[in-house]
Formats: structure tokens, C-alpha cells, sequence
């Protein structure tokens, strides 16, 4: 067989174009006739999703944490794995403590006996709980949706 039959035969890459490519979506996660709040849709991805739940410069410490671990695996592997699990343990200490005081908020808000909570307020905090939760799904998705 020539070289150029073989070549032909094999998957030949596909050149990207710069126009189609975009951001990974996020899946819709409520029917298509669901009210939205004005100015926003369901994909839409640089809406507002409340307060961060890591702060970027707390976000940035613990990457360079984590970089910083695996930069030390050849000479100390077990101090290594140690670091990363610890960077791991404290992060999910952070998001588990933002949620549950965002949560704990979000209750306070609607839950309360003495409070008669109106529509909109009950509107908006629907709203956080979605927001919420659809930010936790995402980050609960496989990487390469």
C-alpha cells in the first residue's frame, strides 16, 4: 500500500474555525417556557450568579498550593499527595461552610413564622436556589461538558 493510500485512509483532523468555536455550554436544567427574570436566558453565560462561593484570591492561593504539590512529586512523592489532599480537604471545607451559611440565609429569609414573606420575596429566593443549584451541577458534570 503507497503512503498517500494510507495517509487517505486515517482521520485527518479538522481544522477548527475560530467562528464556531465558543464556551462550553451549560445544560439547560428547566423547560424552555419557564419565567425568566428580564434581560436574562437560559444560557446565557455571564449572567450574575451571586457572591462567589471561593473568592478569587482564595481560589488563586489554593491552586498555587496545589501547583506547588505536584511540582514537589518527584522529590517527595508522599509530602506531595499529603499537600494535594490537604489543599482538597480545605477547599471542600469552604464551599461546605459558604453553602450552608448561604442556605442558612436563604431560610431565614422565607422560613420564618413571624414573617409573612410576600411573592417577590419568595420569588427571589426560589431564584437563589436555583442559581445555586444549577452552579453545583455544573460543577458535578464531567469535564468535558
Amino acid at each position: 500500500m503507497s503512503h498517500n493510500a494510507e495517509y487517505a485512509r486515517q482521520p485527518q483532523p479538522v481544522a477548527a474555525d475560530p467562528a464556531v468555536q465558543s464556551a462550553p455550554q451549560t445544560p439547560r436544567t428547566e423547560p424552555a417556557h419557564a419565567p425568566r427574570e428580564p434581560g436574562t436566558s437560559a444560557d446565557s453565560s455571564d449572567r450574575e450568579l451571586g457572591p462567589e462561593l471561593v473568592p478569587q484570591s482564595d481560589r488563586d492561593k489554593f491552586t498555587l498550593r496545589l501547583q506547588q504539590a505536584l511540582g514537589t512529586f518527584v522529590d517527595s512523592p508522599r509530602q506531595a499527595v499529603e499537600e494535594a489532599d490537604t489543599v482538597l480537604d480545605e477547599v471542600v471545607t469552604r464551599f461546605t461552610d459558604t453553602l450552608t451559611e448561604r442556605r442558612r440565609v436563604l431560610r431565614t429569609g422565607w422560613q420564618d413564622p413571624d414573617t409573612n414573606a410576600q411573592t417577590e420575596e419568595l420569588r427571589l429566593a426560589l431564584r437563589s436556589y436555583r442559581e445555586i443549584t444549577e452552579r453545583l451541577l455544573h460543577i458535578a458534570a464531567p469535564a468535558s461538558q
